[in-house]
This record gives structure tokens, C-alpha cells and sequence, in this order.
């Protein structure tokens, strides 16, 4: 199969001493809990923007698109592609949320960059089952954030597709460059 980060075996038991990771995010969270204020907002982003990204942990979306919460709806998957679930997201968001704007963000050094459909091939073969989803790989960055803004753009479902704009990250300077 194609390259996996290390992964610690399935049936390894979690060392009951040592806390996972998700333990310390349970720590952390009664930490901000203890000073958390409900500041009433609502569902609707303050922006009515909802921006597609991708999953990848190394962009930080709040802080390089000069965010607040509550300001925009932030959906992320692999590769920030458009898929039909996004779609689904995005009709939620602007039908019953109040979003009008969109903005794409892929970003460069992306693991979907290079990644083919064999992928899908290998997993099915690893583990008996074929994935009812497309990897959605791609070659061209600033092609397939074009691809991304043409589907947005010819949904049926989306009610505001005249503010969609598309754009590459630099993961190295922090910059976006915007794709016409």
C-alpha cells in the first residue's frame, strides 16, 4: 500500500499509564472549561462566509485569515476538495445559516498531490472492501482549486455562487495566492 505514517499495531493495549493523546485533549478541555464563557453566539457566521480546506494540520485557518470564532464556517477534508458531502455542507450553510461567500483553500506540499486511485485499489485489497469514496488525488494544484470553484459554481443546490474565489496556501511563507 502506499506510504503510512507509523502506526502503532491494533491489537497494541494503550499503556495504562502513559495518557493518550486524546486524554490530554480531555485535560485541556476542563482546563478552558474553567474559564469558558458562553458568549451567546449564533450559528450563523458573523462573516456569512464559509470556507473548504484542507484537513492538513499544518494550516491554521483562524490565524491566516485573520478570524474570530464564530466568524465563518470552516469545512476541511483531504485535500479541501469538492466532494459531493462538502456540497452537502456548504447547501446547509448557506440555505439555513446565512453563508453567502466561499473560499477554497488548497495549499502546496498536499499529501492528495501525486496520490492516484490505486490507493483505493490497495486499501480494498488490504482489507476486503472496496471504499465508496474517491481518493480525489490531483496532479495540478491550481487546476484542481479550478475544478473545486466549478463545482461549487454549477451546483443546483447552492442559492449564492457569484463570491466563490479559490486559492493555493504556502506552507512555507504563510501566503495565499489567489487562482483565477
Amino acid at each position: 500500500m502506499t506510504v503510512t505514517p507509523d502506526r502503532p499495531s491494533p491489537n497494541a493495549a494503550a499503556d495504562p499509564v502513559r495518557p493518550t493523546v486524546i486524554d490530554r485533549f480531555v485535560t485541556a478541555n476542563r482546563t478552558y472549561a474553567v474559564t469558558f464563557q458562553d458568549g451567546g453566539m449564533d450559528a450563523r457566521p458573523v462573516q456569512k462566509i464559509a470556507v473548504v480546506a484542507c484537513m492538513d494540520a499544518r494550516l491554521d485557518l483562524f490565524a491566516a485569515l485573520g478570524l474570530e470564532l464564530g466568524d465563518a464556517h470552516v469545512i476541511r477534508n483531504a485535500g479541501g476538495v469538492v466532494t459531493d458531502d462538502t456540497i452537502r455542507s456548504l447547501t446547509i450553510s448557506q440555505r439555513a445559516l446565512g453563508t453567502r461567500s466561499i473560499a477554497l483553500i488548497h495549499h502546496t506540499g498536499c499529501g492528495l498531490l501525486g496520490l492516484t486511485e490505486d490507493f483505493r485499489r490497495e486499501l480494498e485489497l488490504e482489507v476486503g472492501q472496496r471504499p465508496q469514496w474517491a481518493v480525489e488525488a490531483f496532479v495540478d494544484l491550481d487546476g484542481d482549486v479550478r475544478q473545486s470553484m466549478q463545482r461549487v459554481r454549477t451546483s443546483p443546490f447552492l442559492l449564492h455562487t457569484d463570491d466563490v474565489r479559490g486559492f493555493v496556501f504556502d506552507v512555507h511563507t504563510g501566503l495565499l495566492r489567489e487562482i483565477d
